[in-house]
């Protein structure tokens, strides 16, 4: 099974914060500039759904979450 795959994009990024709200396990925030940090590439399946959310939520589209499509027939 393939892993889902995080990325960010710090330029598009305007340090809203909800990311490391959400999923602070998979993001936290540049101390010194306020954007995303990616903290997790790869979420485990225990913070996959909280990672989803993250990129859901955020204000600017600066999360992609590209998750593997399902085999089950």
């Amino acid at each position: 099974m393939n892993a889902a795959r995080v990325s960010v994009d710090r330029g598009r990024c305007i340090g809203a914060g909800m990311c490391a709200l959400t999923a602070p396990e998979v993001f936290g925030q540049d101390v010194d500039d306020g954007r995303v940090l990616l903290l997790q590439a790869e979420p485990t399946a225990a913070h996959r759904a909280a990672a989803r959310m993250a990129a859901g939520v955020c204000p600017s589209g600066a999360i992609t979450l590209d998750e593997p499509e399902s085999d089950a027939s």
